[in-house]
């Protein structure tokens, strides 16, 4: 007869686990109306000289600012978007302002993230221009101490703030989405300045064609 014996299993505790890796995330916000290069070329550059784990493009709902600055719908605005980065895996959409509506305020679009991710570090990617605004940006004080600052150089600005600011140099480039409407509504070519897949949508929706698309921002 075989002997049963009675065997105790020990429990034993977890290790100590290594702490969780902090990721580094990229954010470029804007109307993007269109996207064209220049915004892609910016959040690639940044992603890649940052060593960033991840980039978001982060379309605004209205822009907070006093002079409004006003776009066609959202989902045109997404639609491109999503056709411009289709080829590249390292940039995605985040559409939380999208989703939120009402003024898009990067103070409270940073928050919500950071609610959500707390183990995620962000990089908030504007233009020299931008930087002199900075003391004017809804609950300034606070928001840089959620988010990391990312300023691309302009001809003619400045690299200096009374802000952390991370500079970065992308190549220069004069295209805007203002320009690009412009020659859209003049039917001239804006090959090269944006994607083809994003020029054969502006095409197919016939945006851009009459003065209240084109003096949009």
């Amino acid at each position: 007869m075989i002997k049963q014996t009675n065997v105790t299993t020990e429990v034993v505790p977890e290790l100590a686990s290594e702490p969780k890796k902090i990721k580094r995330v990229g954010l470029l916000g804007g109307g993007f109306n269109p996207v064209h290069y220049g915004h892609l070329l910016v959040a690639d550059q940044v992603f890649h000289q940052l060593n960033l784990d991840e980039f978001y493009l982060l379309p605004s709902y209205e822009s907070p600012h006093k002079d409004p600055k006003k776009t066609i719908s959202a989902e045109h605005r997404v639609a491109m978007l999503k056709l411009a980065i289709a080829d590249n895996p390292n940039l995605s959409l985040d559409l939380s302002e999208i989703h939120r509506q009402g003024k898009s305020y990067t103070f409270e679009t940073i928050r919500h993230l950071k609610e959500q991710h707390p183990d995620t570090e962000y990089y908030f990617v504007i233009g020299g221009d931008m930087v002199d605004y900075l003391p004017t940006w809804y609950n300034i004080e606070e928001l840089v101490t959620l988010v990391s600052f990312v300023g691309i150089g302009r001809p003619g600005f400045k690299k200096e703030s009374d802000y952390p600011i991370i500079w970065v140099d992308v190549p220069e480039t004069s295209t805007s989405s203002t320009y690009i409407r412009e020659k859209i509504k003049q039917k001239c070519s804006v090959n090269y300045l944006l994607p083809d897949a994003v020029i054969a949508y502006i095409e197919k929706e016939g945006l851009y064609q009459d003065d209240s698309d084109n003096k949009m921002v």
